[in-house]
């Protein structure tokens, strides 16, 4: 369970069921209208997944690395379109330098995980009793591969790459990130396309529940009218985080009961995907009249998001956008640095397939932004015991500069437009 699914399951489990509220069905009738987004969203093809595939290839041709092999995940689908989940269970694809991927999987799954490959048909099966790291030792062989540089993608099991070493001392297991990373970082238009198609349902989805929302009503009842817009609009509902009041004053919430009251901060931050690819938008106002210091925070917040587009440049670090939107929060008087007040994440990170991708806007990250990448910019401020404020859109890189997905929040008045 990650933080975000965490915090989802904390928050309604928080809820205090003495508090008056529209019921679920209440809060999501006005959803019930809305119409398929995504209807034109075109899924990446066989063609394109190939090219993936052979770009991997050339890089470790020219690194010297014979294979690279992938456990579940969103690296399996992006190279092959193979859906499958994680267990002890070694599934997996194994990427030559040279010739035809293959797939290993235990003998009784095969028929299920042909189901989601996108082409090749090399598939290698192991039985409850056998060592799976024997197959792709055998793949390896096959391709001609006698000895030297196996990678694995950064995010395989150690017991899955432990296995391979011990079945195959004659072949080092080293590190395939730069070789996924280099990649998946830089996005292709189809993938950008996609990416473009989830911001706009979150935002739909968005304008949905902020027309909708009734004095008293829960986080867990906001949330539940943001999924069904969500999915109403054509996404697959991807998180919901919806901290009111005082809970806005921590990046990912409190347990404490929280409700909707006039003149309380409501911030969201939610997304979406269409065909595996993400969006990750976060909005702050306030039910009802904003108070004068609730606007200033507001207001700062927003000058950060402008500076953090104004910085990212091509070929700038991608540390120096977050080193520039602290620069001026400290001006404004608050941190030092990530202590708080002030902004105590980073000012953003990478995304596409997953929700946090490499790399990241934060001090000290040296990668140059380049044409392709796609980040979130979110800066926030927060005052521990008052309330918070974070403001997220995310953005492709052109050679121009940056490209939003969605258009930064007008005002506190109205967050929308």
């Amino acid at each position: 369970m990650n933080k975000r699914d965490f915090l989802k399951v904390s928050v309604a489990a928080s809820v205090a069921a003495a508090i008056p509220r529209p019921t679920a069905a209440e809060s999501t009738t006005a959803s019930n209208q809305l119409q398929n987004m995504t209807g034109h969203a075109a899924p990446i093809s066989v063609a394109e997944r190939k090219s993936r595939v052979a770009k991997a290839q050339e890089l470790m041709r020219a690194s010297g690395i014979g294979a690279l092999v992938i456990e579940p995940g969103s690296s399996l689908v992006y190279f092959t379109g193979v859906r499958w989940w994680r267990s002890e269970r070694f599934t997996g694809a194994v990427i030559p330098a040279e010739g035809e991927i293959a797939i290993v999987t235990p003998y009784f799954e095969e028929p299920s995980v042909r189901e989601s490959m996108a082409f090749g048909d090399d598939v290698r099966t192991w039985h409850e009793h056998e060592n799976p790291f024997g197959l792709v030792i055998g793949i390896l062989q096959d391709r001609g591969l006698k000895q030297g540089k196996v990678a694995v993608e950064e995010t395989v099991r150690h017991f899955i790459a432990d296995g391979l070493q011990q079945a195959a001392p004659e072949f080092n297991v080293v590190s395939g990130k730069a070789i996924v990373r280099s990649c998946r970082m830089i996005k292709s238009p189809a993938e950008i396309a996609l990416m473009q198609i989830a911001s706009d349902v979150t935002m739909a989805a968005y304008r949905n529940v902020h027309a909708n929302l009734d004095q008293a009503m829960l986080p867990s009842d906001i949330s539940a009218m943001m999924n069904e817009a969500t999915r109403q609009l054509g996404g697959e509902p991807g998180f919901s985080i919806v901290l009111l009041n005082g809970a806005s004053a921590y990046p990912h919430g409190t347990n404490l009961p929280q409700s909707l009251q006039p003149g309380g901060v409501v911030l969201m931050d939610c997304g979406c995907a269409v065909h595996d690819y993400r969006s990750d938008i976060s909005r702050t106002w306030v039910f009802g009249e904003p108070g004068e210091k609730q606007r200033k925070v507001w207001n700062t917040v927003k000058r950060g998001q402008e500076l953090a587009l104004e910085t990212a440049t091509v070929g700038t670090p991608a540390g120096r956008i977050d080193d520039v939107v602290r620069e001026y929060y400290e001006s404004e008087g608050y941190g030092p640095e990530y202590k708080t007040p002030g902004l105590p994440h980073r000012t953003g990170h990478g995304i596409g397939m997953d929700g946090h991708e490499p790399v990241n806007f934060v001090h000290g990250e040296q990668t140059p932004v380049a044409a392709g990448m796609c980040f979130s910019n979110e800066p926030g401020i927060y005052l521990f015991g008052e309330f918070g404020v974070r403001l997220e859109d995310c953005l492709h890189m052109t050679d121009d500069g940056p490209q939003l997905f969605s258009e930064l929040s007008p005002s506190i008045d109205k967050p929308f437009g």
